[in-house]
């Protein structure tokens, strides 16, 4: 009985790992790419690379105000407001699995 209970905690802790092990290589790689995509779009123009940024910031931007504005005035988003909203929830995501994954290594 001893063994299977040592052996359930073993195969708890291994799978914990390779989760963690498997979300800190996406984490990263995801960071990776987001450079790389920054840094190959400046070297071609840093113009349109900080307008696409600047665009970006006031999407992300007009959809935090559309979720968190007041419910009586909002009444139902539909449009723009529903597609902005969507991709600031998304940017927070991917800006939180970020913090948590890809800089572990880091902190450590």
């Amino acid at each position: 009985m001893r063994v299977r209970s040592v052996a359930k905690g073993v195969s708890e802790f291994l799978i914990e790992t390779v989760g963690e092990i498997v979300l800190t290589l996406l984490a990263t790689a995801l960071l990776a790419g987001l450079v790389l995509a920054a840094w190959w779009s400046w070297s071609h123009s840093p113009r349109l690379t900080v307008g696409g940024g600047a665009l970006l910031a006031l999407l992300v931007a007009h959809g935090a105000w559309a979720r968190f504005r007041d419910p009586a005035v909002a009444r139902r988003r539909r449009g723009l407001a529903a597609v902005t909203s969507a991709g600031s929830t998304a940017v927070a995501a991917t800006a939180v699995f970020l913090l948590l994954y890809a800089e572990t290594g880091f902190w450590s």
